[in-house]
């Protein structure tokens, strides 16, 4: 199939190869062009603009940091809907805002074009494995177009509604990650501060039993080392947490142990350390602990 990839960032880059790899034809497009030689040196080929992506192939994949990057690249000067033959399919990896997520679906099925928003978590790890938990939304007969180049790049793939139900499922995914992640840093740090037990030790410990989980293995390793090189930065997860705040009070849902998460990610973005891992947190919480 002709593929369009918009998008080569940490994660879409390993899933645009993974797509090559599988045999498909790519184009692909990125604000920042050096980030495609390693694509182009496999077999992609560079577009100047997505209008150009959109013309060469049949459906466009879209993997941007936040929503006015997804409406740029659709519906701004040289975006996907300019090009002279639009794509029949566009397949939006980033993580927006779910009630924006519905009107572009809208918009795209006015143009007769198949929408399915397909965010995802595993991380980069995932992305480059092809293993990543891909949460899709869209009208049954676009999931099902989209659904094999879906399975290139995740292991699990679940359609779980109509457009905006994938975004959705995303808010939740990031509210459970984001708490998960500040109850292990509170964890090592108690660790820590009892002057009994390493945080290293305590994370050994309690691996294996209800307290284990993927976040505790990866980000807890990462703690333990204190070594933040972003699988996914905070500060894209600092933009999450905001979706999730905002669908909370759209749906007068509390999110109290989320609130906790979200502070400390807002903190790491505005001390300028926005770049670094997630599991940063940690950070936050023994300088908090200096604090008290």
């Amino acid at each position: 199939m002709r593929v369009g990839y918009i998008g080569l960032g940490i994660m879409g880059r390993p899933s645009a190869l993974n797509l090559i790899d599988a045999g498909h034809d790519l184009t692909v497009n990125t604000r920042t062009p050096e980030k495609a030689a390693g694509v182009i040196e496999r077999g992609a080929a560079f577009a100047d603009t997505p209008a150009e992506v959109a013309a060469a192939v049949e459906v466009v994949f879209l993997n941007l940091p936040d929503t006015p990057d997804v409406d740029l690249v659709l519906f701004g000067e040289g975006g996907v809907l300019e090009a002279a033959e639009p794509p029949e399919l566009v397949v939006d990896m980033s993580t927006i805002d779910p009630g924006r997520t519905v009107e572009i679906a809208a918009e795209l099925a006015a143009k007769e074009i198949g929408f399915v928003d397909a965010p995802v978590s595993g991380g980069e790890k995932g992305a480059i494995e092809g293993t990543l938990s891909v949460m899709a939304g869209g009208r049954d007969e676009d999931f099902a177009r989209a659904l094999p180049l879906l399975e290139i790049v995740g292991e699990r793939v679940t359609h779980v509604g109509a457009p905006g139900a994938g975004q959705t499922v995303k808010a939740c995914n990031q509210l459970l990650v984001g708490s998960n992640l500040m109850a292990i840093a509170e964890a090592m740090v108690l660790a820590e501060r009892s002057g009994l037990v390493s945080a290293a030790t305590m994370r050994e410990a309690v691996t294996g039993g209800f307290a284990d989980s993927r976040a505790l293995q990866v980000h807890g390793q990462r703690m333990v080392d204190s070594t933040f090189e972003p699988g996914f930065k905070s500060e894209l997860h600092a933009k999450d947490a905001r979706i999730v705040e905002r669908l909370a009070r759209e749906s007068g849902t509390p999110i109290e142990a989320f609130e906790v998460a979200k502070r400390a990610l807002e903190r790491l973005t505005g001390t300028g350390r926005g770049g670094l891992d997630d599991s940063a947190v940690i950070e936050i919480v023994r300088e908090e602990a200096g604090e008290a």
